[in-house]
Parts: structure tokens; C-alpha cells; sequence
């Protein structure tokens, strides 16, 4: 069987990769906060040599947060094929909700926001998109690469 037509490998992958997920949600203390002074430097860096104010701390927060979730999106979308691409950013949702909920119940130096959701979800919803295109392009290439059997057999 193809391991990549093999749904249980993806579903299991699926449920392995919300163990990380979960240790980032819910470390007691911001991710980033070893870095931040190196970010910050990094960014001032950058603004003196030309890169525009808007690329700042919450852009690259952000974009951050959409890269964590884009993985998600591609497994969820291989774990479940027939679920449409907004499925699959429903499940990004739900993943963020129960993070985000976790934050503000559990977590006094951690904060939950809805740009977070957002963000997350958008992830979610790129890597299923991309997952629908990788995979669509690569069923096209094999069924020309195959090409019918008729013709197969009368060129031989």
C-alpha cells in the first residue's frame, strides 16, 4: 500500500504532532522570551537597513504563528482527504480554541488573544490549501506519466 494513501500513518502523525503543540501552548512562560532582546536587535538591525517599520515584533509573532499551524493543516489534510480545505481550518480553530482557553484559564504570564486564533487558523487553512494542490498535482502526474493501458500496450 502507499504510505501516502495510507490514512492511519497521517492520523497518527496528526495526533503525535499536538504533543509539541501542546508543550508550546502551555509552557508557563512565553516561547519567545529567551529571544527577545536577540529579536529585538535583530529588528532594529533591519529598520536601520531599510526594511519597513510594519516587519516588527507582532508581524513576525504572527507569522510565527501561522508557520506553527501550516504543518497542522498538511497532515489534517492528508489524515482526512474527504474533509474539505475549511474543515480542516475548523479543526485549526478548535486546536487554537482549546490552547488559547488553556492560556487564559491556566496561564498568569501567558495571554490569550483572538489574533492568535486567527492567525493559527489561517495556518491550518494554508497547509490544507497546500496539501490540496501538492496532492492534486501529483495524482495528474502520475495518471499522464501511467497514461492508459490501451495505449501502453499498442505502442509496444
Amino acid at each position: 500500500m502507499n504510505f501516502l494513501a495510507d490514512r492511519r500513518p497521517w492520523r497518527w502523525l496528526l495526533v503525535a504532532m499536538l504533543i509539541p503543540l501542546a508543550f508550546i501552548a502551555f509552557w508557563p512562560s512565553p516561547v519567545d522570551q529567551p529571544i527577545q532582546g536577540d529579536l529585538a536587535r535583530v529588528l532594529r538591525y533591519l529598520h536601520a537597513h531599510g526594511v519597513p517599520r510594519w516587519f516588527n515584533y507582532k508581524f513576525v509573532e504572527a507569522a510565527a504563528n501561522v508557520a506553527l499551524f501550516v504543518p497542522l493543516g498538511i497532515v489534517a489534510s492528508q489524515a482526512f482527504p474527504d474533509r474539505t480545505w475549511w474543515r480542516v481550518g475548523a479543526f485549526g480553530l478548535l486546536v487554537s480554541g482549546c490552547m488559547e482557553l488553556g492560556q487564559l484559564l491556566f496561564l498568569d504570564d501567558r495571554f490569550a488573544t483572538p489574533q492568535d486564533l486567527v492567525t493559527n487558523t489561517a495556518g491550518a487553512v494554508i497547509g490544507a490549501i497546500m496539501a490540496r494542490i501538492v496532492a492534486r498535482r501529483l495524482r495528474a502526474r502520475h495518471s499522464v506519466s501511467s497514461g492508459p493501458v490501451e495505449s501502453r500496450k499498442s505502442s509496444s
